[in-house]
């Protein structure tokens, strides 16, 4: 990949085209700013499938409004709140997310939980292209009447997939500018959409709903916080261009801030909504009751926007899978290794419309699978994080038996022994359509906490084994100013 100082800097400034891999940008060229995150978390959230999990709160899970307040309000702030965290590391290394992963699990360990993350990653994208290909033939069947068919969701599943490709293709900087012209557009229009369900909503029947069981609203927590919980691996790929001295807690504020300002809201919209129509939440097509549920003036450019919004999910999940195609040893540009994924999320689309009966199950399942694949990952990385305050950028990027990072023949077995312990544990307590491990029914499993049990396993036992150490010396590019080290402290 090339990186010489020409293409380094126009990988910086807005509207250019970013060429840069794996490798980590230096301190001179991390012009980044903090804020910047705020209109990039808001932009990973604008889906309306948490309209759609905001209406299974109430009818599957059978809370009532104030609680799905409580849970609509604790998943971003625990899952965006680790986001956050784990972002830090790109600060310190300059690298996305899985890159810095090696110095944790080894150069050839790596390529374990890369890979499971990558192939998680063509469920995700997967979901997203599914639901803007049915955003756009509900904006043509509202506009033109224009009805479903086979052809057209090919169509519209090409067109999305294509727009995804192109918009992640571009890099960190397209995105970003994106992301905050979305974030003007469907924050004014979910104060309209606000505005009418104020005025059409019956109050007394959304206040009069019995309370659920507590298990069930912590289920609930983990069924909002696994989106959240996905992005984890990519938290440091959005601030790799952040100067070593930006506030640590200023990034994970931006990064909770610009979760739940859209979550919240959004997940209420759809609690709301399910009171006067509970097939919502069983819904085949999880976009179309929009059309049904708001005036035409409304429901069209919302759903627009809204398409805008699941557009940038999938082309910032895109633009993380490149690097994390990357690291698997993928000998291919940033933009080739995304095109692998958008031809799998193009062909999966496809079956989940045309083939699946139950899109919803499909997706609440997914999360779920998703959330213990992804907390191995995390509960080792962030005790790593505790310890750890520099990477060795030319470590990382070497993968033969002389880098810093190839440890025991190239794998760090403490963490490997901890990550594959824990992903067993999640799995014992999880259960979805499709499968059901031992212990879902215990207390944990009830409570669909499976992937909280995930992390804490493979944090303590990464903790308590014993350190690995590099085989050759490992020295950090450039010193660590001591205010990253206050701002790492503060938080």
């Amino acid at each position: 990949m090339p990186h010489d100082a020409s293409e380094a800097a126009g990988a910086t400034h807005d509207g250019a085209m970013e060429t840069r891999g794996l490798e980590p940008v230096p301190d001179a060229e991390r012009t980044g700013r903090v804020r910047e995150l705020f209109p990039t978390w808001v932009a990973a959230n604008i889906s309306v499938l948490l309209l759609t999990m905001g209406a299974g709160l109430i009818v599957f899970n059978g809370l009532n409004f104030w609680q799905v307040l409580t849970v609509a309000i604790a998943a971003p702030v625990l899952s965006y709140g680790i986001v956050g965290l784990i972002s830090i590391a790109g600060k310190r290394g300059g690298a996305p997310g899985m890159a810095l992963s090696r110095a944790v699990f080894g150069q050839r360990g790596n390529l374990f939980p890369g890979a499971l993350i990558w192939v998680a990653r063509w469920g995700w994208e997967t979901i997203n292209a599914v639901t803007g290909a049915y955003a756009v033939l509900t904006v043509l069947d509202l506009l033109f009447g224009v009805q479903s068919n086979t052809l057209l969701i090919v169509v519209t599943l090409l067109l999305f997939v294509t727009c995804t490709f192109l918009v992640s293709g571009l890099g960190i900087n397209a995105l970003r500018v994106c992301s905050k012209w979305s974030t003007y557009l469907f924050g004014a229009f979910s104060v309209l959409v606000l505005a009418y369900l104020v005025a059409n909503t019956d109050w007394s029947a959304v206040f009069d709903k019995p309370a659920g069981s507590t298990a069930m609203m912590v289920a609930g927590i983990g069924t909002i916080a696994a989106g959240g919980i996905s992005w984890v691996p990519s938290g440091p790929d959005f601030t790799r261009y952040l100067p070593r001295t930006a506030s640590s807690r200023a990034m994970v504020g931006s990064t909770v801030g610009g979760a739940g300002i859209v979550v919240l809201p959004m997940v209420l919209m759809g609690a709301v909504m399910a009171v006067s129509t509970p097939d919502l939440a069983s819904a085949q097509d999880p976009v179309s009751f929009i059309g049904e549920l708001l005036p035409m003036w409304i429901s069209v450019p919302y759903l627009v926007i809204a398409l805008l919004g699941m557009l940038l999910i999938n082309s910032m999940s895109m633009y993380s899978a490149g690097f994390t195609a990357q690291t698997l040893g993928i000998k291919v540009s940033r933009a080739a290794a995304v095109s692998v994924n958008a031809v799998i999320s193009l062909i999966f689309g496809f079956l989940l419309m045309v083939v699946a009966t139950s899109f919803i199950g499909s997706f609440i399942s997914f999360l779920t699978l998703l959330a213990v694949a992804f907390s191995a990952w995390i509960g080792v990385f962030g005790v790593d994080m505790l310890r750890r305050r520099t990477y060795d950028a030319v470590a990382l990027m070497d993968t033969t038996r002389s880098s810093a990072y190839w440890y025991r023949g190239g794998f760090a077995w403490q963490a490997m022994t901890a990550w594959a312990a824990a992903l067993l544990v999640g799995l014992l307590f999880t259960r979805v359509d499709w499968f059901s491990g031992p212990l879902a029914s215990s207390w944990i499993g009830e409570n669909g906490l499976g992937w909280a049990a995930t992390i804490v396993v493979a944090g303590v036992l990464y903790a308590v084994l014993p350190r690995t150490t590099a085989e050759a010396p490992v020295e950090p590019v450039e010193p660590v100013e001591s205010a990253e080290v206050r701002d790492t402290v503060s938080v």
